[in-house]
């Protein structure tokens, strides 16, 4: 059959139009796509499965949790175990019990996400940990040697270093009945709590900084202690440390040469926060006389052999021996009668917290309050 030229026409503006309809299919589909992720999963506890009837098999950590929501539908759920190397996948299940097996006795620490079709996932669950119990699922032979996981990490102070730009936070030691060689830090994530850091351990002060952060906003960290045998503890609380500014960075200038101020006298106010071999302290220095201390330099005298300086702030900080001396800044170098200034510092010791035996300001000892 042959087609006229209108025919033909007709033919090709047909073509053209199922041409055009049939490429703005994908493009339609992509504009609504499920871009939503589930709900946070909840209400974590442990779950341990019944044995089957006439076996002995024993070693499964199980638990269980509430059912996230999805405005398209929940696809599946991830179970991630905690190692020595981080969160790694454990599991997947499509319900709302799920485990894996392990040793008999041992405790294991997990988190869950859960997963739609177009593969949102949803901000990870609170952690959890569990002993492995008699279950259904045959526990492997445990490896020999040391089992015992040190202690949690606790005792956490936030933040650490004030002047620091990001989150800081220090904590106390663990214990292990041979001994805690590392601290692996976490921070939760929008889909998973991620190793962000490792403290070596033994340190004589144990803290953790971040930078990069978005300044205002607090993140969710948690500290796992571990020794050599791969032993992990039960993960700490969880700390909400918030992300700082920190303080100004002073250019350098040398100490200027103190000048006798007539009439100077002065109060020293001296606190500081202890932990293990490691302290921060706030001096606070008072005007008490009648006329402006210009120039300061406050001269802070330990007993030998004294703590040994790691960070100052608000002032040019300097060690020699037992004694620090901080000189004063450009824009503190004027105390006025009856005013204060502050400053502080970092350090380390060793044995007892040390305690100043004498403040003094431009070589005029203050009074202590």
């Amino acid at each position: 059959m042959k087609l006229g030229i209108p025919s033909l026409r007709r033919s090709v503006l047909t073509a053209t139009l199922l041409a055009s309809a049939l490429a703005f299919v994908p493009a339609a589909l992509a504009a609504t796509a499920d871009t939503s992720p589930p709900t946070r999963p909840t209400n974590l506890l442990p779950c341990p499965p019944p044995s089957a009837p006439g076996t002995s098999v024993q070693g499964y950590a199980s638990i269980c949790w509430t059912s996230s929501t999805d405005d398209v539908g929940v696809a599946a759920y991830d179970i991630y175990r905690l190692t020595q190397t981080g969160f790694v996948k454990a599991t997947t299940t499509t319900g709302t019990v799920g485990g894996f097996s392990g040793d008999y006795g041992r405790r294991y620490t997990m988190y869950v996400v859960a997963r739609d079709a177009a593969g949102n996932t949803s901000p990870p669950s609170s952690l959890i940990t569990v002993t492995a119990t008699t279950g259904i699922v045959q526990s492997p032979t445990p490896a020999p040697g040391d089992v015992t996981p040190p202690s949690q990490p606790t005792g956490f102070q936030e933040p650490c270093l004030a002047d620091y730009t990001g989150v800081s936070f220090c904590w106390q030691p663990s214990t292990d009945n041979v001994g805690v060689t590392a601290y692996d830090v976490y921070r939760e994530t929008p889909t998973a709590w991620l190793k962000v850091g490792t403290i070596p351990a033994p340190a004589s002060f144990l803290h953790f900084y971040e930078s990069g952060l978005v300044t205002g906003t607090r993140y969710n960290y948690v500290v796992v202690a571990r020794d050599a045998a791969g032993n992990l503890s039960t993960p700490s609380s969880t700390l909400s440390a918030l992300a700082r500014q920190g303080l100004p960075v002073p250019t350098p200038t040398p100490t200027p040469t103190p000048t006798p101020t007539p009439s100077l006298s002065c109060q020293a106010t001296y606190t500081a926060t202890t932990w293990y071999n490691g302290l921060s302290a706030n001096v606070t220095i008072r005007n008490t006389g009648t006329t402006p201390i210009v120039d300061w330099v406050v001269t802070i005298d330990y007993p030998s052999p004294g703590p040994v300086l790691t960070q100052g702030w608000s002032a040019t900080i300097t060690q020699s021996g037992p004694q620090l001396k901080a000189a004063s800044l450009p824009w503190n170098r004027t105390i006025p009668p009856n005013a204060t200034i502050q400053f502080g510092f970092n350090a380390s010791y060793t044995g007892t917290p040390p305690a100043p035996s004498k403040i003094s300001v431009n070589g005029v000892p203050c009074t202590r309050v």
